[in-house]
């Protein structure tokens, strides 16, 4: 037969309180859990808008850049505005008018791409995204475009930055008609 020690009281009531008190506990956490969740989902979710409004912005800026470096060129005819007409047309059955096609935009052959884009990081040094974003072509168009400017000289990378920054070399501003000439005597 085998004989059990039975514990005195005290320790006893000290094992039951202490195991009421871990289940209050839980149940409180499950309680407070879902809180603490949406406040930090809350938080993410507002990390994650104010991430994509400052990459809006950053587009924006692109545009905005190029823009004003097409207008200090001359490339660029702002239209001026005019008061729109308003027209009161009788509607007859044998009334056909053609419609002139809208006019679409040239398609930048590469030399001009390459001038653009030399005259784009002429000002600053760009990343291989900005000037895609400027030109409007593809990610795989503008890094082929770039990875031959660079082989010919005409821009140098910034290799300590991820991703790259490019800007132009001596070689492209004589390219582009912009360098300095320095008088021999």
């Amino acid at each position: 037969m085998m004989l059990v020690d039975i514990p005195d009281v005290g320790t006893i009531i000290g094992v039951f309180i202490t195991f009421v008190l871990g289940v209050f506990a839980i149940i409180i956490y499950n309680k407070i859990k879902p809180l603490i969740r949406t406040r930090t989902d809350l938080l993410n979710s507002y990390t994650e808008r104010l991430q994509y409004y400052e990459n809006q912005l950053i587009d924006m800026k692109i545009r905005l850049d190029s823009v004003e470096l097409l207008k200090e060129t001359g490339e660029l005819e702002i239209p001026i505005p005019r008061p729109k007409e308003i027209r009161v047309e009788k509607q007859a059955a044998s009334d056909t008018r053609e419609e002139k096609p809208k006019e679409r935009m040239h398609n930048m052959n590469f030399v001009n791409a390459t001038d653009y884009v030399l005259r784009l990081i002429t000002e600053k040094p760009m990343t291989s995204r900005d000037i895609q974003i400027t030109i409007g072509r593809t990610r795989e168009h503008t890094s082929r475009m770039m990875k031959k400017l660079f082989e010919e000289g005409l821009v140098e990378r910034n290799m300590q930055t991820k991703p790259f920054n490019y800007y132009i070399t001596d070689k492209g501003k004589t390219k582009l008609g912009i360098a300095k000439i320095i008088l021999q005597q």
